[in-house]
């Protein structure tokens, strides 16, 4: 009776890195393909919307938004000031010491001439499920526009989506202004991915 050849090591890796490349590519390919047609780049191109959710990136130390978050904050200026949205939800997190994005996010968006009382906060929206599901559950929200940086928004996009909320994104375009933070960010999300696909297709 003859024995099956034992698989080399070579093959056992090589298969190893085959699984983790299709492990991490699904989702991503689930990611775009939600968000198809739903990412715009031109603020002045977005539909009419009551509300625009500006989602969280990061404060610095003296309380100024990131390149990132400010870039964010930019776009969704430029759409309230366009006409196409009422109001701005911006979602983020805190932490203790003083660390506030939304409080942040408040303060750059009143100095870029948006009024005070068109701007809610969301303090709980700690990552990208949280806000989508907040957006839902507690500011029952069925619709909107959320802003981002482009790298950042098909995964935003595919669970606002998968939370039952028609979701269109508005991309801030960072290559230019930040490169380093934009090459960080899609490889970033390339792992971000494979959480989110689970969340958006089992955390109704």
């Amino acid at each position: 009776m003859s024995r099956r050849p034992r698989m080399s090591p070579r093959r056992w890796i090589a298969l190893a890195a085959a699984a983790a490349v299709v492990g991490l590519a699904v989702p991503t390919v689930w990611a775009y393909a939600s968000s198809a047609g739903r990412i715009l780049s031109d603020p002045s191109s977005a539909p009419s919307t009551d509300v625009t959710m500006v989602m969280g990136a990061g404060v610095r130390a003296d309380g100024r938004p990131t390149r990132l978050l400010a870039g964010r904050l930019d776009v969704a200026a430029d759409l309230f000031h366009l006409g196409r949205t009422r109001t701005l939800l911006v979602s983020g997190g805190t932490a203790p010491g003083g660390y506030d994005e939304p409080a942040a996010m408040r303060r750059y968006l009143v100095q870029a001439g948006v009024p005070d009382e068109s701007i809610i906060e969301d303090p709980l929206g700690v990552d990208s499920w949280a806000s989508c599901r907040r957006a839902r559950d507690e500011f029952e929200l069925d619709r909107l526009l959320v802003v981002s940086q482009r790298f950042h928004l098909p995964r935003t996009v595919a669970l606002c989506r998968s939370a039952g909320i028609d979701a269109v994104g508005v991309a801030h375009d960072s290559k230019e202004s930040n490169p380093p933070g934009t090459r960080q960010g899609y490889l970033r999300e390339v792992a971000a991915s494979v959480p989110a696909m689970a969340r958006g297709l089992f955390s109704r």
